[in-house]
Parts: structure tokens; C-alpha cells; sequence
């Protein structure tokens, strides 16, 4: 999968995950139900799950970093906030690939703040797709694209 395709991709997946459950209940995906056709729902719903499991203590000063940080500072806050984190969780499970890890940070932190200061959603939403297409795409595609990813184990 080309590179610019995984992209266009991430701008969907992102975009489903940081909407509320109920509004993407009402989404009907075009197409057969096929569990190996993209379907930015499905994946977003699955990926949620790997943001769920966090220490708020370890979680909370990064959010405060991104809130304080200025507009044209939010994507580089955040981006150093994920790597932080990040580093965090390879001491903890080393065996657990560092794109893994990159993922679980991102998605982590982006829900966190989502959550915890909803007017920042939109913000949050370019910084974790800039983040992750730069950081991240060619892993994903060597994973063989997003549903891929979403299927594997991710912790």
C-alpha cells in the first residue's frame, strides 16, 4: 500500500477515534461487511481500546504540557509528549516493537486530552495525524496498512 494511501487513511482512523461513540454508532460504512476491507470505524474502535489502559499520574503532566503549549507549539508538544511516554513503556515491556509503543503513546494521549479538555479535540486531532504520519506510516504499511495494524496484538 502506497505510502500517500496509509496517510489519507490515518486522516480517517484519527478523525473516528476522537469522535464520541454514540455520533460513529449512527455511521454506516459503505460496502460488504468484509473484516479485511478498511473501515475507519472498526479500527478507530479497536485502537480506542489500546488507549484505555493508562497511568493518569504518568498521563496528566504530558496533557498539561500539550494545554500550555502555544498554538503553532501544540503538534511539536505533542509529539515530544508521545516520546516521552513512549520511553516510559519500552523500560516496562522492551519486547514490544518501539512503533508499538509510538501507536499506544499517541492514542493514549490523544483520548487523555479529548477527555480531559474537549476544546482541544481539533488541535489534538492534526497533532496525532502529523504524528503519526510521519512517525508511523512506514511501519504501517509494512504491517500491510491499518487493518492490519488493528488486528494484531498491540500490548
Amino acid at each position: 500500500m502506497a505510502a500517500a494511501d496509509i496517510q489519507k487513511q490515518t486522516f480517517y482512523v484519527i478523525h473516528c477515534l476522537l469522535q464520541n461513540e454514540l455520533d460513529l454508532g449512527m455511521v454506516e460504512t459503505d460496502g460488504p461487511d468484509d473484516e479485511n476491507s478498511f473501515d475507519p470505524v472498526k479500527i478507530a474502535y479497536k485502537l480506542r481500546e489500546l488507549g484505555d489502559d493508562y497511568d493518569e499520574r504518568v498521563i496528566r503532566p504530558l496533557m498539561k504540557n500539550v494545554q500550555s503549549a502555544g498554538a503553532n507549539q501544540v503538534v511539536t508538544v505533542f509529539s515530544d509528549s508521545v516520546d516521552s511516554l513512549c520511553k516510559m513503556w519500552v523500560v516496562e515491556r522492551a519486547e514490544v516493537d518501539s512503533e508499538k509503543h509510538l501507536l499506544k503513546a499517541a492514542i493514549t494521549l490523544g483520548l487523555f486530552i479529548k477527555k480531559n479538555s474537549p476544546d482541544m479535540t481539533n488541535v489534538v486531532e492534526v497533532a496525532m495525524t502529523g504524528f503519526v504520519n510521519n512517525r508511523l506510516t512506514n511501519w504501517i504499511a509494512n504491517q500491510g496498512g491499518w487493518v492490519s495494524v488493528s488486528k494484531k496484538n498491540m500490548c
